[in-house]
């Protein structure tokens, strides 16, 4: 059986103030992209401050470069940096909130903070047209989210270039 992602060009953009200076290592990221080349993607991985401009501006050049998917990890809780869903809410033209939804449900038995998770997920407006997911920055969610993640790119973007549902 061929890789899920085959060749698929997917960036991962870790969004943390410690991991951006280089106080601490950053956790999901390297895990993210690794699992996603293990699944076939080629990926592209950075990492950037809880800023909202620094964030759109990598998910913009992500897309920019060939990315088809952007994955980020991190910033989406209620603390006052955490602004990945506000960054990447304008450029979303059409909401995936299915995606989230289905993150949330795998772990809520594990605990109930995954109500606390304001990831977002879309589309882009480009041609073409690209899937942006945004993971919480938990090693656990990254995980769970991995065990789908995979599958919900290829076929996100096999729909995104007119095949079948």
């Amino acid at each position: 059986m061929s890789p899920a992602l085959d060749g698929l060009q997917v960036a991962v953009v870790t969004v943390s103030d410690r991991s951006a200076a280089g106080a601490r290592a950053d956790a999901t990221g390297p895990m993210l992209a690794d699992r996603l080349a293990a699944a076939g993607a080629a990926v592209a991985a950075t990492v950037v401050p809880d800023e909202a401009g620094e964030i759109r501006r990598a998910i913009e050049a992500a897309v920019a470069s060939g990315a088809r998917a952007v994955v980020t990890t991190g910033g989406t809780g209620i603390g006052p940096r955490d602004v990945t869903p506000e960054a990447t809410a304008p450029l979303l033209a059409r909401s995936l909130p299915g995606i989230p939804e289905l993150l949330r449900q795998r772990d809520a038995h594990l605990t109930s903070a995954v109500a606390l998770s304001r990831g977002l997920a879309g589309v882009t407006d480009g041609s073409p047209a690209a899937l942006i997911v945004n993971l919480p920055g938990s090693v656990r969610a990254v995980e769970s989210a991995l065990a789908v993640l995979p599958e919900l790119i290829a076929h996100a973007v096999a729909q995104l270039d007119g095949g079948d549902h």
